[in-house]
């Protein structure tokens, strides 16, 4: 699809990431030093992952204040060509960057908070929405050091449940070759506690549970306030022991839970390939094979997150014809 495309509805891209340096929560593992063997295995599968999903030419996230200023206009330019009306960047490196990201460009961005939780998230958290204008929280369960059900960050889920604060947390495999796959909170279940004491909170779980996909569903199942995203390449299901593809995710999920919880999202980052189009056209194609509704489409593709957002979403001038 072209740059031209016009759709019927507005595209609202519920999780990317702002490509910038040494941002907070990205899955580096820290400082920990690995063994060569697995840095070379990571090393070749992030290498045969860039030629199939075509980031190769990756270019090297902004560092300087001045470089931050014009990736955040390069990105509204790309929104603005390829017909998006607006894109959630849950991450970007802290949350005073980030926030500053969002003013630059308020008509096309959103930003949630991404700091670790711990003692002291909640006043964090409270200073990031109340003073920064973020409007949801990013973590990420593979690398969270306490339980979310720890009395310590109670008041993390008690402000959240307050604002009925979007909370996406990432489950599943996380990172590439050598990353991590054995974690007390790598499976949604692991919510399931704070997710049923506090209904008001919409917990969004990305990449269809990244592995994790039997859980995720069950936790949808028990509880009305938990919603699938379908962002990034989703190769996960090459390693699962039975075969299963994006179009068998989007059925189940449609069938289980309905589209009013699953949110369309690319887990976009870098240029030169900035926004990830691959995606939404093939996402798109697929709810439609399925034969969904078009205002169910509409949902899906940036009705829910508006929703749950609390914000109007515009359509696009002249994406007003079929795609």
């Amino acid at each position: 699809m072209s740059d031209a495309i016009r759709r019927p509805f507005p595209i609202l891209d519920a999780h990317a990431h702002f490509p910038v340096a040494n941002t907070i929560g990205s899955p580096t593992f820290g400082t920990v030093q690995r063994h060569p063997l697995l840095t070379s295995y990571a090393t070749d599968r992030q290498g045969r992952m860039n030629k199939e999903w075509g980031t190769a030419l990756s270019e090297p996230p902004a560092e300087t204040p001045e470089q931050v200023d014009a990736m955040a206009d390069r990105w509204a330019a790309e929104l603005g060509r390829k017909g998006i009306a607006k894109i959630v960047f849950v991450t970007g490196q802290t949350n005073d960057l980030l926030a500053a990201v969002v003013r630059r460009h308020p008509e096309r961005f959103i930003g949630y908070a991404h700091h670790q939780l711990q003692n002291g998230a909640g006043a964090e958290l409270r200073r990031a929405v109340d003073e920064l204008g973020l409007t949801g929280y990013k973590l990420l369960g593979p690398t969270t050091p306490v339980p979310f059900e720890d009395p310590a960050v109670r008041d993390v889920w008690e402000f959240c449940a307050e604002r009925r604060l979007p909370v996406l947390i990432h489950f599943g495999y996380l990172g590439r070759g050598g990353g991590v796959v054995a974690h007390p909170r790598m499976s949604p279940l692991s919510l399931f506690e704070v997710a049923r004491d506090f209904p008001e909170i919409p917990f969004i779980v990305p990449h269809f549970g990244a592995g994790y996909w039997q859980d995720l569903l069950a936790l949808c199942w028990s509880l009305p306030n938990v919603y699938v995203d379908s962002s990034g390449s989703n190769q996960w299901v090459r390693w699962m022991p039975y075969p299963l593809t994006l179009e068998d995710l989007f059925r189940k999920a449609f069938e289980t839970i309905g589209p009013e919880r699953v949110l369309f999202g690319t887990d976009s980052a870098a240029f030169p390939r900035g926004f990830a189009q691959r995606y939404l056209d093939e996402q798109l194609r697929i709810c439609y094979s399925l034969n969904l509704r078009e205002d169910d489409i509409a949902r899906v593709f940036g009705g829910n997150a508006a929703r749950l957002l609390g914000i109007d979403l515009e359509p696009v001038a002249g994406a007003d014809a079929a795609p």
